[in-house]
């Protein structure tokens, strides 16, 4: 079976967001440009750790290669629900970041989930690692890869994070998410809270 790699150099929106009530929501990010639309599912904590990792990319891109950072804007960027129809192409397994000096742009890919634990790998494009094991699985599997400019990938971040923090409220005592009928808080000893 023949894998595909969706490339969105730059793409015209790129975004995380979520279908479904508060507690059963799933995460996709998707990509839209030149008339096509990529929508792949993944885990909540995935967004979460992309929009992590990606902030240390950019800071370490500042650090290592003297990239000029956007500033964080007090305006909320797009908020806009997805695009529709949002029709899952695969499930995240592995996303991949990286910085390319040479075009100053921020390169994510989400791999199709395989045999593998979902997963986070930071590096430099400009790096050479010895990954050849790991990279021969991923071969056959469908791709989304995405470039964007550091104030894009600032803009992907804070509405990862907006989107990551939408769900429900977290117990005050376990963190835990607390559903509008409440839940069986550890911290009370299993007593309805």
């Amino acid at each position: 079976m023949t894998h595909q790699v969706h490339a969105f150099e730059p793409p015209e929106r790129f975004v995380a967001g979520t279908v479904g009530p508060p507690g059963e929501r799933t995460f996709f990010l998707q990509a839209r440009g030149g008339g096509r639309l990529v929508s792949v599912a993944l885990e909540k904590v995935q967004v979460s750790l992309l929009a992590e990792k990606l902030e240390e990319l950019l800071t370490e891109a500042q650090r290592r290669f003297g990239v000029d950072l956007p500033e964080l804007a007090p305006v909320i960027g797009d908020n806009e629900p997805l695009d529709t129809p949002v029709d899952e192409e695969f499930r995240v397994g592995t996303l991949g970041l990286a910085f390319d000096v040479d075009t100053a742009t921020v390169v994510i890919e989400a791999i199709e989930a395989g045999e593998v634990e979902p997963e986070v790998e930071l590096g430099d494009e400009d790096e050479d690692e010895d990954d050849d094991e790991d990279d021969e699985p991923d071969e056959d599997l469908d791709r989304l890869r995405v470039r964007l400019t550091p104030q894009a990938t600032r803009q992907f971040i804070e509405r990862a994070r907006r989107v990551v923090n939408a769900g429900r409220p977290p117990c005050p005592l376990c963190g835990q998410p607390l559903d509008p009928a409440g839940h069986l808080c550890p911290r009370h000893n299993g007593y309805h809270r």
